[in-house]
Protein backbone atom coordinates (compact mmCIF):
# COMPACT_ATOMS: atom_id res chain seq x y z
CA UNK A 1 0.00 0.00 0.00
CA UNK A 2 1.52 3.25 -1.01
CA UNK A 3 1.52 6.71 1.03
CA UNK A 4 -0.93 7.71 -1.32
CA UNK A 5 -3.23 5.11 -0.70
CA UNK A 6 -2.83 5.11 3.10
CA UNK A 7 -3.67 8.65 3.24
CA UNK A 8 -7.12 8.24 1.59
CA UNK A 9 -7.77 5.41 3.82
CA UNK A 10 -6.86 7.96 6.84
CA UNK A 11 -9.66 9.81 4.95
CA UNK A 12 -12.51 7.73 4.42
CA UNK A 13 -11.99 6.42 8.39
CA UNK A 14 -11.90 10.37 9.25
CA UNK A 15 -15.18 10.37 7.42
CA UNK A 16 -16.64 7.39 8.92
CA UNK A 17 -15.78 8.68 12.18
CA UNK A 18 -17.44 11.78 11.34
CA UNK A 19 -20.63 10.50 10.13
CA UNK A 20 -21.14 8.25 12.94
CA UNK A 21 -20.84 10.72 15.34
CA UNK A 22 -23.40 12.88 13.56
CA UNK A 23 -25.70 10.05 14.10
CA UNK A 24 -25.05 9.28 17.76
CA UNK A 25 -23.04 7.87 20.32
CA UNK A 26 -23.66 4.18 20.04
CA UNK A 27 -22.88 4.67 15.99
CA UNK A 28 -19.71 6.65 17.38
CA UNK A 29 -18.65 3.53 19.87
CA UNK A 30 -18.86 1.38 17.14
CA UNK A 31 -16.31 4.20 14.99
CA UNK A 32 -14.01 3.44 17.52
CA UNK A 33 -14.43 -0.32 17.60
CA UNK A 34 -13.40 -0.22 14.29
CA UNK A 35 -10.22 1.87 14.59
CA UNK A 36 -9.11 -0.16 17.46
CA UNK A 37 -9.16 -3.40 15.77
CA UNK A 38 -7.58 -1.96 12.87
CA UNK A 39 -4.68 -0.12 14.68
CA UNK A 40 -4.19 -3.70 16.84
CA UNK A 41 -4.26 -6.06 13.56
CA UNK A 42 -1.59 -4.38 11.84
CA UNK A 43 0.36 -3.06 14.45
CA UNK A 44 2.72 -5.95 15.27
CA UNK A 45 3.55 -6.09 11.55
CA UNK A 46 4.36 -2.41 11.23
CA UNK A 47 6.37 -2.13 14.61
CA UNK A 48 7.81 -5.79 13.30
CA UNK A 49 7.22 -7.61 16.47
CA UNK A 50 8.05 -10.86 17.54
CA UNK A 51 4.78 -13.38 18.81
CA UNK A 52 2.54 -10.76 16.40
CA UNK A 53 -1.02 -12.56 17.47
CA UNK A 54 -0.24 -12.16 21.66
CA UNK A 55 0.91 -8.88 20.81
CA UNK A 56 -1.94 -7.90 18.21
CA UNK A 57 -4.31 -9.60 21.15
CA UNK A 58 -2.76 -7.26 23.70
CA UNK A 59 -2.83 -4.22 22.06
CA UNK A 60 -6.86 -4.72 20.92
CA UNK A 61 -7.55 -5.89 24.55
CA UNK A 62 -6.42 -2.28 25.76
CA UNK A 63 -7.91 -0.32 23.65
CA UNK A 64 -11.54 -1.71 23.67
CA UNK A 65 -11.25 -1.83 27.21
CA UNK A 66 -10.22 2.07 27.07
CA UNK A 67 -13.45 2.62 25.05
CA UNK A 68 -15.45 0.66 27.31
CA UNK A 69 -14.27 2.39 30.49
CA UNK A 70 -15.16 5.87 29.20
CA UNK A 71 -18.42 4.31 27.73
CA UNK A 72 -19.55 3.47 31.33
CA UNK A 73 -18.12 6.10 33.51
CA UNK A 74 -20.08 8.98 35.12
CA UNK A 75 -19.76 12.28 35.54
CA UNK A 76 -16.16 14.43 35.25
CA UNK A 77 -13.79 13.82 34.46
CA UNK A 78 -14.91 11.25 32.19
CA UNK A 79 -11.03 10.37 31.34
CA UNK A 80 -10.37 9.67 35.23
CA UNK A 81 -10.24 5.76 35.19
CA UNK A 82 -8.13 6.09 31.60
CA UNK A 83 -4.27 5.31 33.84
CA UNK A 84 -5.90 2.92 35.07
CA UNK A 85 -6.53 0.82 31.56
CA UNK A 86 -3.05 2.22 30.78
CA UNK A 87 -1.28 1.15 33.65
CA UNK A 88 -2.61 -2.46 33.08
CA UNK A 89 -1.48 -2.62 29.93
CA UNK A 90 2.12 -1.69 30.58
CA UNK A 91 1.66 -4.59 32.82
CA UNK A 92 0.41 -7.17 30.16
CA UNK A 93 2.79 -5.90 28.10
CA UNK A 94 5.99 -6.85 30.23
CA UNK A 95 3.56 -10.05 30.68
CA UNK A 96 2.94 -11.07 27.72
CA UNK A 97 7.33 -10.60 26.92
CA UNK A 98 7.90 -12.89 29.80
CA UNK A 99 5.39 -15.68 28.37
CA UNK A 100 7.56 -15.39 24.94
CA UNK A 101 9.60 -18.82 24.77
CA UNK A 102 13.14 -18.71 24.29
CA UNK A 103 15.15 -17.19 23.09
CA UNK A 104 13.47 -13.70 23.77
CA UNK A 105 15.33 -11.66 21.50
CA UNK A 106 14.84 -7.70 21.19
CA UNK A 107 13.12 -7.83 24.43
CA UNK A 108 13.39 -3.94 24.79
CA UNK A 109 12.36 -3.14 21.14
CA UNK A 110 9.28 -5.34 21.37
CA UNK A 111 8.05 -3.97 24.89
CA UNK A 112 8.29 -0.08 23.16
CA UNK A 113 6.35 -1.57 20.26
CA UNK A 114 3.69 -3.00 22.02
CA UNK A 115 3.56 0.11 24.13
CA UNK A 116 3.55 2.28 21.50
CA UNK A 117 0.44 0.40 20.11
CA UNK A 118 -1.03 0.51 23.18
CA UNK A 119 -0.85 4.53 23.63
CA UNK A 120 -2.42 4.79 19.75
CA UNK A 121 -5.11 2.27 20.63
CA UNK A 122 -6.25 4.04 23.97
CA UNK A 123 -6.33 7.41 22.08
CA UNK A 124 -9.31 5.94 20.48
CA UNK A 125 -11.26 6.31 23.41
CA UNK A 126 -10.73 10.15 23.40
CA UNK A 127 -13.34 10.34 19.99
CA UNK A 128 -15.96 8.80 22.27
CA UNK A 129 -15.07 10.98 25.46
CA UNK A 130 -15.22 14.09 22.76
CA UNK A 131 -18.91 12.93 21.92
CA UNK A 132 -19.90 12.90 25.41
CA UNK A 133 -18.23 16.39 25.98
CA UNK A 134 -20.28 19.77 26.09
CA UNK A 135 -19.53 20.60 22.74
CA UNK A 136 -20.29 16.62 22.01
CA UNK A 137 -20.93 15.65 18.08
CA UNK A 138 -20.52 18.76 17.00
CA UNK A 139 -16.60 18.84 18.35
CA UNK A 140 -16.10 15.51 16.70
CA UNK A 141 -17.58 16.02 13.51
CA UNK A 142 -16.03 19.75 13.29
CA UNK A 143 -12.18 17.82 14.05
CA UNK A 144 -13.07 14.59 11.95
CA UNK A 145 -13.56 16.46 8.75
CA UNK A 146 -10.86 18.52 9.14
CA UNK A 147 -8.40 15.45 9.26
CA UNK A 148 -10.34 14.13 6.32
CA UNK A 149 -9.42 16.88 4.08
CA UNK A 150 -5.65 17.48 5.23
CA UNK A 151 -5.65 13.62 4.52
CA UNK A 152 -6.72 14.25 1.36
CA UNK A 153 -4.49 17.29 0.91
CA UNK A 154 -1.33 14.66 2.02
CA UNK A 155 -2.63 12.42 -0.76
CA UNK A 156 -1.90 15.09 -3.49
CA UNK A 157 1.79 15.66 -5.07
CA UNK A 158 2.06 18.34 -3.18
CA UNK A 159 5.48 17.60 -1.25
CA UNK A 160 7.36 19.74 0.96
CA UNK A 161 6.54 22.83 3.22
CA UNK A 162 4.13 23.39 0.47
CA UNK A 163 2.34 20.43 0.99
CA UNK A 164 2.06 20.94 5.22
CA UNK A 165 1.42 24.22 4.98
CA UNK A 166 -1.41 23.28 2.56
CA UNK A 167 -3.11 20.53 4.45
CA UNK A 168 -2.55 22.39 7.70
CA UNK A 169 -4.85 25.76 6.85
CA UNK A 170 -6.97 23.60 4.26
CA UNK A 171 -7.90 21.23 7.49
CA UNK A 172 -8.38 24.68 9.64
CA UNK A 173 -10.44 26.25 7.63
CA UNK A 174 -13.02 22.80 7.17
CA UNK A 175 -12.78 22.88 10.97
CA UNK A 176 -14.08 25.90 11.33
CA UNK A 177 -16.63 25.98 8.10
CA UNK A 178 -18.13 22.44 9.51
CA UNK A 179 -18.44 24.74 13.15
CA UNK A 180 -19.90 27.17 11.46
CA UNK A 181 -22.71 24.86 10.10
CA UNK A 182 -23.23 23.03 13.37
CA UNK A 183 -24.77 24.21 16.63
CA UNK A 184 -22.74 24.30 20.20
CA UNK A 185 -19.87 25.20 18.68
CA UNK A 186 -18.34 28.43 17.35
CA UNK A 187 -16.40 28.84 14.31
CA UNK A 188 -13.10 29.87 16.27
CA UNK A 189 -13.51 26.50 18.14
CA UNK A 190 -13.45 24.55 15.07
CA UNK A 191 -10.68 26.52 13.54
CA UNK A 192 -8.61 25.47 16.41
CA UNK A 193 -10.11 21.77 16.26
CA UNK A 194 -8.85 21.84 12.11
CA UNK A 195 -5.57 23.25 12.90
CA UNK A 196 -4.00 20.12 15.42
CA UNK A 197 -5.76 17.73 13.23
CA UNK A 198 -3.77 19.38 10.46
CA UNK A 199 -0.69 19.20 12.45
CA UNK A 200 -1.64 15.87 13.65
CA UNK A 201 -1.75 14.32 9.82
CA UNK A 202 1.01 16.25 8.28
CA UNK A 203 3.38 14.93 11.05
CA UNK A 204 2.37 11.32 10.90
CA UNK A 205 2.18 11.61 7.45
CA UNK A 206 5.91 12.43 7.23
CA UNK A 207 6.72 9.66 10.06
CA UNK A 208 5.41 7.07 8.30
CA UNK A 209 6.27 8.39 4.88
CA UNK A 210 9.13 6.18 4.67
CA UNK A 211 7.03 2.80 5.49
CA UNK A 212 7.82 0.32 3.11
CA UNK A 213 4.55 -1.12 0.80
CA UNK A 214 6.23 -4.30 0.80
CA UNK A 215 5.51 -4.28 5.18
CA UNK A 216 2.21 -5.65 4.41
CA UNK A 217 -1.59 -4.29 3.78
CA UNK A 218 -2.88 -4.82 7.33
CA UNK A 219 0.44 -2.67 8.73
CA UNK A 220 -0.09 -0.36 6.52
CA UNK A 221 -3.45 0.27 7.27
CA UNK A 222 -2.52 0.09 10.49
CA UNK A 223 -0.35 2.92 9.46
CA UNK A 224 -3.50 4.71 7.66
CA UNK A 225 -5.44 4.41 11.48
CA UNK A 226 -3.04 6.06 13.62
CA UNK A 227 -3.68 9.67 12.50
CA UNK A 228 -7.58 9.48 13.40
CA UNK A 229 -6.74 7.38 16.52
CA UNK A 230 -4.76 9.54 17.97
CA UNK A 231 -6.09 12.52 17.19
CA UNK A 232 -9.55 11.38 19.45
CA UNK A 233 -7.06 12.02 22.63
CA UNK A 234 -5.91 15.37 21.03
CA UNK A 235 -9.62 16.87 19.84
CA UNK A 236 -10.65 15.63 23.50
CA UNK A 237 -7.91 17.67 25.04
CA UNK A 238 -8.25 20.67 22.22
CA UNK A 239 -12.32 20.97 23.74
CA UNK A 240 -11.43 21.38 27.11
CA UNK A 241 -8.98 24.39 26.15
CA UNK A 242 -11.97 25.61 24.64
CA UNK A 243 -14.60 24.52 26.53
Amino acid sequence: MTATTRSVLTACLAAMVAVAAYFGTVPLAGAVVVLVLLTAIGWPGLMHLHARGASGFLVALVGLGAALVVDVTDGEPVLRNLPVVVAMGLLLAFVNELARRRPREDLVANVSGEVSGIVVAVGCSGWLAAGLSEEGAALVVSCAVAIAVAAVVCSTPLRGWAGIGSAVVLAAAAGAGVARALPRIDWPSGLWAGLVAGVVVTSLAALFGHVPTARGRWASASAATVPVAVGGILIFVVGRLIG
